[in-house]
């Protein structure tokens, strides 16, 4: 099993920052890719980062040059350092990691709990 652990969420000004942090434990043979999606109340869940094992990283075009993400492929955690905030980013922002726990296993995602951003003055 995979299991993940978010933190970092919380209540920021419009312009602020916030870093969230998610740690994959359990059973896990390899890792392809780890990221973010986020949904905000009556909108469906959008990806908004994403990074590959090997460092490649996508970006939603609404987060570009404010969000970054980043991720220690040894402590098996990814991060997601926020910057600028906006009104809009209010979300749960999910963690979530491609994994297979076993060689010549199909990869599949696995979920973190949420975590809240709320961004107001």
């Amino acid at each position: 099993q995979v299991q993940l652990v978010e933190s970092g969420g919380g209540l920021v000004q419009p312009g602020g920052s916030l870093r969230l942090s998610c740690a994959a434990s359990g059973s896990i043979f390899s890792i392809s890719a780890m990221g973010w999606y986020r949904q905000a109340p009556g909108q469906q869940r959008e990806l908004v980062a994403r990074i590959t094992s090997g460092g490649i990283t996508n970006y939603a075009d609404s987060v570009k040059g404010r969000f970054t993400i980043s991720r220690d492929n040894a402590k098996k955690t990814v991060y997601l350092q926020m910057n600028s905030l906006k009104l809009g980013d209010t979300a749960v922002y999910y963690c979530y990691v491609a994994a297979a726990l076993r060689a010549s296993v199909t990869t599949r995602d696995y979920w973190g709990q949420g975590t809240q951003v709320t961004v107001s003055s």
